[in-house]
């Protein structure tokens, strides 16, 4: 191995670290999400065990990096976030961010077709803030049946049964982040001086 690529792979370790320790990571909870052994991380990190592509791949999946961020890759140049859209049942779901941990940030788009005359609502651990870009959203949240229009928002516990999706014939876009169970929308504004 040449001395280039020794030092690259000498640099993992501590580029792992970094990013684990960035997105408040214990080795424990890494080694859980990854399903990579704790001492094996230990390992990694410490520069006793050399990276392998079966090691990476899982730990890049788990920390939301692309591959050459835990190697050290030279950037391409192209500053563009690519983040690939996925479209289930006429829904696309775009993720807006690439950072472990929470909130998740997405950008939602209904086709008409996805209106269902009988929709079924889901409940689950988190919090959920949404708010509409564009079109009409109707929300089921427990006994409520709502229709937001653009510029309305809404935040809820997620654990309370409920569904969202077009209140017309038209497309709906919205903007949806996704917390932890207890994690409210907190906004800092900074209060001018009085004249």
């Amino acid at each position: 191995m040449d001395d280039e690529t020794s030092s690259t792979m000498a640099a993992v370790g501590p580029r792992l670290k970094g990013l684990r320790t960035q997105r408040g990571l214990s080795l424990t909870a890494l080694a859980q999400t990854s399903g990579i052994s704790l001492s094996t991380l230990s390992r990694l990190e410490s520069g006793h065990r050399r990276p392998t592509l079966e090691l990476l791949l899982p730990l890049a999946r788990v920390l939301r990096v692309d591959i050459g961020e835990l190697i050290g890759a030279p950037p391409t140049g192209d500053p563009r976030v690519r983040l690939t859209p996925v479209t289930r049942h006429g829904m696309t779901m775009l993720p807006l961010a690439r950072r472990a941990g929470s909130p998740q940030a997405y950008k939602l788009i209904f086709s008409p077709r996805t209106r269902s005359p009988e929709p079924e609502r889901s409940s689950h651990e988190g919090y959920e803030w949404i708010y509409v870009l564009d079109g009409r959203l109707r929300l089921l949240l427990g006994d409520n049946d709502l229709v937001l229009g653009p510029g309305e928002a809404a935040e809820f516990d997620t654990r309370t049964p409920h569904w969202f999706g077009n209140a017309d014939e038209h497309p709906v876009e919205l903007l949806s982040l996704l917390g932890r169970q207890g994690e409210r929308a907190q906004l800092r504004a900074r209060t001018l001086p009085r004249d």
